[in-house]
C-alpha cells in the first residue's frame, strides 16, 4: 500500500444554533457550525408537525375542479 495518501484524521467541534457542542473525529480540518442538531430538531425533541394528507387533497381538488369541468 501507499504512504501518506490518505487524509488525517482530526478530533474537531461542532457548534450547533442552539449552543450545543459535539465533538467528534473527520477528515475536515476545521470546526463546523450546525444549524439544527439531535437536541433542536423537532423530530428528536417530539414538537414535530404531521401534516393532514386527507385535507391537503381535497384542497387541491377544490382549487382545480374547474379545470375538469373545461
Amino acid at each position: 500500500m501507499k504512504k501518506n495518501i490518505h487524509p488525517s484524521y482530526n478530533l474537531i467541534k461542532s457548534l450547533c444554533s442552539c449552543g450545543n457542542v459535539m465533538s467528534f473525529f473527520s477528515t475536515l480540518n476545521k470546526d463546523i457550525h450546525l444549524d439544527v442538531c439531535y437536541r433542536c430538531h423537532p423530530f428528536y425533541t417530539g414538537k414535530q408537525r404531521t401534516l393532514d394528507k386527507g385535507g391537503q387533497i381535497e384542497k387541491f381538488n377544490k382549487r382545480f375542479s374547474m379545470l375538469n369541468k373545461l
